[in-house]
């Protein structure tokens, strides 16, 4: 796990609902269960201030950092697809880009990764597609310094045309089994985790399960049931992760509020 990427889901699942800032020393106290190093925090926070994400601040705890505009916007959507609280809906239309691809490989690859995590897939390198239109999209091939051209396009051979559309854009056979992996490997990391179980442990366990779920907003989509295959391995996974990211949250809950609270209580001594 990447102390950036570990940084998104600790704003994201808890600090976002509580501010969107904490102290430095608290985003340390709270990687530290994931194998994350203090070196490997600062440097990732810079970063992620450098790219927008966060920005610096003073905290009666001490210095800290807070999410921006920018990060916040990408923290709800992400938080609404991890935990489907929007409805999947789709009125039989695509929304389509005609890209002019940007000169280098690097470039292109960030580009690639911004709209699959936005819904898009690709049916060649310049032209990609989604079952509905992302309000960030626009935003995101602006900064690029993309240029682009922007279609709303329906199959004229109906729903059996558009899943023939979708099966070239996105490897449903290859996320199916992605999903399936998922369950397998974490259900005994899981199964570990019981009532007896501190809550450090709880909270470890649920933080590595919702970054190995997040991953799927760059992999899924998340098609309307119409263009998906018969007994979609996404479903049962999805019911696997709600069960056991509701089943952990009360405990995860606790370790945050501990440690964000350690945290002002030693700021506290150290001023006296």
């Amino acid at each position: 796990m990447q102390a950036r990427s570990a940084l998104f889901d600790l704003y994201g699942d808890h600090l976002r609902p509580r501010g969107g800032r904490a102290p430095v020393a608290a985003l340390v106290k709270l990687l530290a269960p994931l194998g994350i190093a203090p070196p490997a925090v600062r440097t990732a926070v810079s970063r992620m201030v450098r790219q927008g994400w966060l920005d610096p601040l003073r905290l009666a705890s001490g210095p800290g950092y807070s999410i921006t505009p920018k990060a916040a916007r990408r923290l709800d959507e992400a938080a609404a697809r991890i935990y489907r609280t929007g409805r999947v809906s789709w009125d039989g239309r695509f929304d389509m880009l005609v890209l002019d691809s940007p000169a280098s490989r690097r470039e292109r690859q960030r580009l690639a990764a911004n709209l699959s995590f936005l819904g898009y897939g690709s049916l060649d390198e310049q032209t990609w597609v989604a079952t509905r239109p992302a309000e960030d999209v626009d935003v995101l091939l602006d900064e690029a310094g993309v240029r682009y051209e922007r279609f709303t396009a329906a199959h004229t051979a109906g729903t059996p045309g558009a899943m023939g559309v979708v099966r070239r854009a996105w490897d449903l056979t290859e996320i199916g089994h992605a999903y399936e992996q998922f369950v397998a490997e974490q259900r005994p990391l899981l199964a570990a985790v019981t009532v007896r179980s501190d809550d450090e442990e709880a909270y470890a366990a649920r933080f590595r399960l919702v970054h190995a779920w997040r991953t799927f907003l760059f992999r899924d989509p998340q098609l309307p049931p119409a263009l998906l295959p018969e007994r979609w391995p996404g479903t049962a996974a999805a019911s696997f992760f709600d069960r056991h990211a509701t089943r952990l949250r009360p405990a995860a809950d606790r370790y945050v509020e501990q440690c964000l609270d350690a945290t002002n209580r030693e700021r506290r001594v150290v001023k006296t």
